[in-house]
């Protein structure tokens, strides 16, 4: 019997929801989740769709799983209002949590207060690390793709603003065009105008659609530079536009046009990057503090800044997603197009690396106790796997216990 489209569309929002509240862990660990709940238990796709639908989504710039997640909820909702939903239902609990966590924050004073926002920092540390191990050992396993990441390295070494950031990766995607043919060798299965993956899935998105996504895209990041230069829209926007990799890679262009323009503190900055690891959902809801932490600087609507931050810098990934999807089929058969990939990929190897050393280190590991304290949680995340909400508890409480000392 054909399940009526309202009913689809409450199943997703319910379905998303529930991952929102519960998938803690990163992105790679939603991608679990969601094979887990929506593939094996619901079956709403795949095996193999769901590998084309993750190849697809990390080919793109912004979120990797919340893409993932918004196409999930378009093939279940037939339409991108069942993406919208899944969207919607994935991001809200984090997001809330944050903005929940803003507004607190500023009565929160004294040693005790102190030592919970240094745990916080050495959370961040150990987080950002463990994210450039697994990357490092995922996107540069030859010599090629390690000369590649130490060339982003040291481009960001001599000038680290965000256009030379943005530089470093887009100079890694033409170098690996040249040098990462051969390690990217096949090709994929090209797929229809309607963007079929191998199991007969069909993202329900037209031609129309996609070239209007796609001209929005391209609009906005021209043209926001040009009518609100350094706004909030803008600078949310273009780092999410810009960024590959996840949500880990978007902590040196946020921090770049906030931290460095002082637009927030940096210690404000940090805090919430480190809060950010213990709520579940996506790690890009760390814009819902940065937006409403830059309208309390200001003077503004702390539920506009943090509203307008959320949505601006998760935009850009969901236009490229409808307007790229007809089109992937071609695209990821080319040999070309994989082998940029992987030069991108190792450049943004490079990004992190030197995010991990300014602003996490520099500003966050003080002493000696510090370097013990960040070394463990990294040594728990990689080789006990904890998960990171459960070291974020931990840290509060070693931040309370020297607080008291």
């Amino acid at each position: 019997m054909q399940v009526p489209k309202n009913v689809r569309h409450r199943e997703v929002l319910a379905t998303f929801l529930k991952l929102g509240l519960t998938s803690f862990g990163g992105p790679i660990a939603h991608l679990g989740y969601f094979h887990d709940e929506l593939v094996r238990r619901r079956g709403w796709v795949s095996d193999k769709a769901y590998a084309e639908l993750v190849a697809l989504c990390q080919f793109l710039p912004g979120p990797a799983s919340s893409q993932v997640g918004f196409a999930l909820g378009m093939v279940r909702g037939r339409g991108v209002m069942g993406g919208l939903l899944a969207w919607i239902g994935f991001t809200l609990p984090s997001a809330l949590a944050l903005l929940m966590l803003v507004l607190v924050a500023g009565s929160l004073e004294g040693a005790i207060a102190s030592g919970v926002i240094h745990g916080l920092k050495l959370v961040a540390v150990a987080v950002v690390a463990q994210a450039i191990w697994g990357m490092a050992i995922k996107l540069c396993p030859d010599l090629r793709r390690i000369c590649l990441a130490l060339l982003a390295m040291l481009g960001l070494a001599v000038t680290e603003t965000a256009l030379m950031q943005v530089g470093v990766i887009g100079l890694g995607a033409l170098l690996g065009m040249v040098v990462c043919r051969e390690s990217n060798g096949g090709s994929s299965p090209r797929a229809s105008s309607h963007a079929q993956a191998p199991d007969g899935l069909i993202l329900p998105v037209s031609r129309g659609l996609a070239r209007g996504c796609l001209i929005t895209f391209f609009v906005l990041l021209a043209g926001l530079p040009l009518m609100a230069s350094g706004s909030l829209v803008d600078i949310f926007y273009r780092a999410g536009a810009l960024v590959f990799g996840g949500g880990h890679v978007v902590l040196p262009l946020l921090e770049t046009s906030t931290v460095e323009t002082g637009r927030i503190a940096a210690e404000t900055f940090l805090t919430g990057y480190g809060l950010a690891q213990a709520v579940p959902g996506p790690l890009f809801t760390f814009a819902a503090w940065l937006g409403a932490g830059m309208a309390q600087v200001t003077g503004g609507s702390v539920v506009a800044g943090s509203t307008l931050a959320l949505v601006s810098l998760f935009l850009p990934g969901i236009l490229l997603l409808i307007g790229v999807a007809p089109l992937w089929g071609r695209l990821s058969a080319r040999a070309g197009a994989r082998a940029a990939l992987a030069g991108a990929n190792a450049a943004v190897v490079g990004v992190l690396g030197m995010a991990l050393y300014d602003p996490l280190w520099t500003t966050s590991v003080l002493n000696r106790l510090d370097v013990v304290i960040a070394l463990a949680a990294f040594i728990a995340l990689t080789r006990f796997s904890l998960a990171p909400w459960k070291l974020v508890l931990g840290m509060i409480l070693i931040g309370v216990v020297r607080g008291m000392m």
